[in-house]
């Protein structure tokens, strides 16, 4: 593969009817010749984060969904949040925005102990979406996956299931040779 993803959205073509990817937005973070691993942005379950919360004995913070990442290790946890007081431990996947599987972030996100200027703002992942060498590259080749730059305020979108028909039409439009609303007819 010859351009590097990490920092990008794959979105899913229309096409791909894979149930693990079907309408899907993955957050690549690595992206490498031997592998690749991103989290699919768009795709809340049915468990709350509080519920999760309660099971481990830790306080209510919400009722936000837990995402679901992607089909591999499924009980591995990742956390996408903007808190830049926490960035010197965490690994910044796009401007502005990074993740996290140390429990030390984990507890301070849900602690709500740092300062920020701002409202912390995360979202918990369970498992990730991920592909080994030259796997990515060929769907990437069949036509599979659209790549567009990961933008932050669409990793936090307030409706998820907006996402990918929000990245779809960022990723026609850029795409375009001409723009959409011709005035001269003679261009058609």
């Amino acid at each position: 593969m010859t351009t590097n993803l990490q920092g990008h959205f794959l979105v899913a073509a229309d096409h791909l009817k894979d149930p693990n990817f079907f309408r899907t937005v993955v957050l690549m973070l690595e992206d490498s010749e031997e592998s690749s691993m991103g989290l699919i942005i768009n795709r809340p379950s049915s468990i709350s984060v509080d519920a999760a919360l309660s099971e481990l004995g830790k306080k209510s913070i919400g009722t936000d969904p837990i995402y679901s990442g992607g089909p591999v290790e499924t009980s591995a946890l990742f956390v996408l949040h903007n808190c830049a007081d926490l960035a010197g431990r965490d690994q910044e996947a796009v401007p502005g925005i990074y993740v996290t599987g140390s429990s030390e972030s984990f507890d301070a996100l849900m602690a709500r102990d740092v300062k920020c200027d701002h409202e912390c703002g995360f979202r918990i992942f369970c498992g990730y979406s991920g592909w080994g060498a030259g796997q990515l590259a060929a769907e990437i080749a069949r036509g599979d996956w659209r790549s567009l730059p990961a933008e932050s305020e669409i990793v936090f979108h307030a409706d998820p299931y907006e996402v990918w028909d929000l990245c779809r039409h960022r990723h026609q439009q850029a795409s375009r040779l001409l723009p959409h609303d011709v005035k001269n007819p003679e261009w058609n």
